[in-house]
C-alpha cells in the first residue's frame, strides 16, 4: 500500500472487471441470438456434433417434402384410375342393357358406338393424367414421348438404397388401352378393349363385350389397390420420418440453442458484478492517496 508506482489492488480489480465484461458479453450475445454456440470456439466438440444433426435434419426436411410431392402424384394417378373405373362401369351397364333380343340393328349399333366412344375417352384420360412431363398411366403417350416405366420416390434423408420404386400399376397405350402390372405396350395383354372386343350386334356379342369390360375392371381395381398400398406406405414413411425429425431437432436444439431463462439469470448476475467491480476499481484507484499525508 505504500508503493504508488504499482497499484496492485486497482490492477486486480481491473482484471476482475474485464473478466466480468467478457462473461457479460457472452450471455448478452446468447440472449440476442438465442444460441448457446455462436462460433466454433464457444464449444468446438458441441459445434461438430450439432452440425452433424443439422445436416441430418435438413436432409429429413427434403425427404418429407419429397414424400408430400409423391403422395400428391399418387393422388393424381388414383384420380385418373377412378375416372377410368367409372367409365368402365358405364360401359358395362350399356353392354348389359344390350343383352336382350328385343332390340333392333339400329339400337345395337347405337350402344356399340357409345361404348367405343367411352373406350376412346379412357385413352384421353390416360394422356392427360400426368405429373410434370411424366405420364402416370402409360409407358408413353401417342406422340411417343414422356416414357414412364417406373417411378422412384425419395423417402429417406440418406436417399439411395432407402428410396423405393413404384412400378406403375398399369400402363396405358392410346391405341391399345390400359396395360397390366409391369407390362409394356409390346408384351402386355392390356385391357383388351379393341373394336372387336366391343362389337355389339346382338345379345350374345353384348354378353362377350361385358365379359371383356369385366376383365378390364379387374385390372383397374387391382391397379387402384396397388396405388392405395403405395400411398399408405408413403404415409407410414412420412409419420416415421416426422418422428425422427422431431428427435433430431430436439438433440440439435439441446446442444446449439441457449436456455433463455438461464442466460437471463446469468446476465443479471454479471450486470450486478460489473457494477460492484467498477466501484471497487474506483476505490482502488484512490486508495494510494493516503500516502500524500506523509508529506504534510
Amino acid at each position: 500500500m505504500t508503493r504508488i508506482a504499482g497499484n496492485m489492488g486497482a490492477l486486480n480489480a481491473l482484471n476482475s472487471l474485464n473478466n466480468i465484461n467478457k462473461q457479460l458479453s457472452i450471455h448478452q450475445t446468447r440472449l440476442a441470438t438465442g444460441k448457446r454456440i455462436n462460433e466454433a470456439a464457444d464449444d468446438a466438440a458441441g459445434f461438430v456434433v450439432a452440425t452433424t444433426f443439422d445436416v441430418r435434419k435438413r436432409g429429413m426436411q427434403t425427404a418429407l417434402r419429397s414424400i408430400g410431392d409423391a403422395k400428391n402424384l399418387m393422388s393424381t394417378m388414383e384420380g385418373g384410375l377412378r375416372k377410368i373405373k367409372d367409365i368402365l362401369v358405364k360401359m358395362r351397364n350399356k353392354a348389359l342393357e344390350a343383352e336382350t333380343d328385343n332390340m333392333g340393328t339400329a339400337e345395337y349399333q347405337a350402344i356399340e358406338s357409345q361404348v367405343q366412344e367411352y373406350r376412346d375417352e379412357i385413352d384421353d384420360i390416360v394422356e392427360t393424367t400426368k405429373w410434370n412431363d411424366k405420364y402416370l398411366l402409360a409407358p408413353q403417350a401417342s406422340g411417343g414421348s414422356g416414357s414412364t416405366a417406373s417411378l422412384t420416390f425419395l423417402a429417406d434423408a440418406d436417399g439411395g438404397d432407402t428410396s423405393f420404386a413404384f412400378e406403375s400399376a398399369g400402363n396405358v397405350n392410346a391405341n391399345q388401352g390400359f396395360y397390366a402390372t409391369s407390362g409394356s405396350a409390346s408384351s402386355a395383354s392390356g385391357l383388351g378393349l379393341n373394336d372387336t372386343a366391343l362389337t355389339i350386334d346382338g345379345a350374345t356379342s353384348a354378353s362377350a363385350a361385358r365379359d371383356s369390360i369385366d376383365s378390364a375392371l379387374d385390372i383397374v381395381k387391382e391397379s387402384l389397390g396397388q396405388v392405395g398400398s403405395y400411398s399408405a406406405r408413403l404415409s407410414f414413411k412420412e409419420e416415421a420420418l416426422t418422428q425422427a425429425y422431431t428427435n433430431v431437432e430436439g438433440a440439435y436444439n439441446r446442444i446449439m440453442n441457449a436456455d433463455m431463462a438461464e442466460e437471463q439469470v446469468n446476465f443479471a448476475k454479471f450486470q450486478i458484478l460489473q457494477q460492484t467491480s467498477s466501484a471497487m476499481l474506483a476505490q482502488a484507484n484512490v486508495a494510494p492517496q493516503f500516502i500524500l499525508s506523509l508529506f504534510q
